[in-house]
């Protein structure tokens, strides 16, 4: 190999680089944009296979990556939100979404001379009018989601540059004979063709990037139908088998059961297109196409063709494959933990799809919260009638709230290494910071619940006039709570508003109670031991409603970006009295409460 083909074959290596990154990148910027819309439609997916295809082939066009559609709608096999029946239908369709992106790059058959309007769909105009658009948005626009429209347009630009590099490479090796000795062979040995196919696909994890590197190679005028239709074939073998291994990495069965649906779709095709070829070509009716040239686009088309026809043809064998699946993968022992299949929910298959990633942690959150609040429901209630069966239950479900955050934010240090766009980086501190009070909830909760257990082992019990107090400090906190919850789960700004003055009026009210206990204290209506524990008991009421407070402001703080980093000047200026807003709402819960308090001391 002289010279001047080594420095040729690191110019075709540098553009597949570039190719391969250029996809990569455009590919990273479709998900990160389309995730939302992603999840919402895979949960909608219904037991119709021509639905199901229909919407695997649609969100695969979109994402520019069957892997990714099939993965993620592994994990959501994995957490229950959709049925393994449900998502066979999507299996097949994003196998012909795929061929999507062997379309796009079939612009490079585009021929421009004497048409100025054509001139502009050329790749070697494409590529750099791309950056420069890309280029353009990112710097110079400063909306939500400019960074990730320019970052697909970048990408599709620098795809084709890759691509641009490639075919130049590819010429100057034609002229040496390389190309022509590398593809001589395949026609005539459709298995060489098929190996090579499925072992580049396997390399890559890509069949979207073997078919373009396939698409590059074709500008030499080397390769003929003959030649490539196995490599074709071997592709989707090889591109398979990437999506089965990833599918059940950390996965259960159900998740694991798309991946081997894959394969078996993937194995029933590649048969089916090679003995119908062979069959069709013995009998001489593709003698017409066997030798001749083909092009980026009768690639294109060759592969758009016989995912399309295989997936007509094999749509009604779902049923097969499904039963198939469950011959090959096997069920687990069914779990004990009421919440162990959404703590499984946290799948290393949605981390690079952070919009995905971040429901599943949404989702558990909400239940960190639920089971909080009933815990201190729970607590109060053992303030009147101590129930040791009550304490167990609570101290279940503190352990679930404990193992909850520990795998919440576990999983969120994962997904942190996928995000690059600020409103993702904005959900992550948001979780992050809920995690830590919707744990604080619970744990004051326990200390409520030790209270009571306190005062049940040493054969106190609060006065009638302090429990009749507690009952007004429960109604309150009650409602705080649920102004939180309602803040957090629908991101609701009037439910947030309303948690600062109710935080306010606790502190008024505490210190109420203290009062009121220290003067039975010094009435002889109450002993010294019963009083440590009202005053602890008030200090966990307390310490709630500033929990509640920091989801309050935190939740605010999302959506009114300005006060971010100024929370404490934030809070200052409504509790120093210069928000009419919060000086009403504060006013009208103040004599609403303390009304109430006032009826229960007469």
């Amino acid at each position: 190999m002289n010279t001047m083909n080594i420095f040729n074959i690191i110019t075709l290596l540098g553009g597949l680089a570039m190719f391969l990154y250029g996809m990569r990148l455009m590919g990273d910027g479709l998900k990160a944009g389309s995730s939302g819309t992603l999840k919402r439609a895979m949960e909608k997916a219904t037991n119709t296979p021509v639905k199901a295809f229909l919407l695997g082939l649609a969100m695969t066009a979109v994402i520019q990556s069957s892997t990714a559609t099939i993965v993620i709608t592994s994990g959501l096999v994995g957490a229950g939100i959709i049925s393994l029946k449900q998502s066979l239908g999507v299996v097949i369709g994003a196998n012909v979404g795929t061929t999507v992106t062997g379309q796009i790059i079939r612009l490079l058959d585009v021929d421009s001379s004497g048409a100025s309007i054509l001139q502009f769909f050329n790749p070697s105009t494409l590529a750099p009018l791309a950056m420069i658009v890309g280029i353009i948005i990112i710097m110079g626009v400063k909306s939500k989601g400019s960074g990730t429209l320019g970052q697909i347009i970048i990408g599709f630009g620098i795809l084709f540059s890759g691509l641009l590099n490639m075919t130049d490479a590819v010429g100057t090796l034609t002229e040496s004979g390389i190309v022509e000795r590398l593809f001589s062979g395949l026609g005539d040995n459709p298995f060489v063709g098929y190996a090579v196919g499925a072992g580049v696909a396997f390399v890559l994890q890509s069949s979207s990037a073997t078919i373009g590197i396939l698409q590059a190679f074709s500008t030499s005028g080397q390769l003929t139908f003959g030649a490539i239709y196995a490599v074709l074939v071997g592709i989707y073998l090889g591109d398979c088998v990437t999506t089965a291994i990833v599918c059940n990495i950390g996965a259960k069965p159900e998740a694991k059961r798309v991946g081997i649906v894959n394969i078996l779709f993937n194995l029933s095709k590649s048969a089916l297109i090679l003995v119908v070829v062979t069959i069709v070509h013995n009998i001489g009716l593709l003698d017409g196409i066997w030798n001749n040239t083909i092009r980026s686009g009768g690639i294109a088309n060759t592969n758009t063709i016989f995912n399309l026809a295989c997936a007509v043809l094999l749509l009604p064998m779902v049923g097969i494959y499904e039963k198939m699946s469950y011959r090959i993968v096997k069920d687990e022992p069914a779990v004990a933990g009421r919440y162990d299949e959404m703590l499984d929910a946290l799948n290393p298959v949605f981390i690079d799809t952070p919009a995905l990633a971040f429901g599943r942690c949404y989702e558990l959150l909400l239940v960190m919260c639920q089971l909080a609040r009933t815990n201190i429901n729970r607590a109060f209630d053992l303030l009147n009638e101590y129930d040791r069966k009550i304490i167990d239950q609570m101290d279940e479900d503190e352990d679930y709230i404990d193992i909850m955050a520990d795998r919440i934010s576990n999983y969120l240090v994962q997904i942190s290494a996928k995000i690059t766009l600020p409103y993702h980086v904005e959900i992550m501190n948001y979780y992050y910071s809920a995690i830590t009070e919707f744990e604080r909830l619970g744990d004051h909760a326990v200390n409520i619940a030790e209270i009571a257990t306190e005062l049940k082992e040493n054969g106190n019990a609060f006065s009638k006039e302090a429990l009749s107090e507690l009952v007004v400090l429960r109604e309150l906190l009650d409602t705080i709570l649920d102004y939180t919850y309602e803040a957090f789960r629908k991101q609701n700004q009037r439910a947030a508003h309303h948690i600062e003055p109710l935080e306010e009026v606790v502190d008024d009210m505490v210190n109420a109670l203290k009062d009121n206990q220290l003067k039975r204290i010094r009435d002889g209506e109450s002993g010294v031991f019963n009083g440590t524990e009202f005053f602890n008991l008030l200090s966990e009421a307390e310490r709630i409603s500033d929990v509640c407070s920091n989801v309050g402001v935190a939740t605010v703080a999302r959506a009114t970006p300005e006060i971010e980093h100024q929370v404490h000047d934030y809070v200052s200026r409504l509790h120093s009295g210069r928000d009419e807003e919060f000086n009403r709402d504060y006013q009208e819960a103040h004599e609403r409460y303390f009304r109430l308090l006032h009826r229960k001391e007469s």
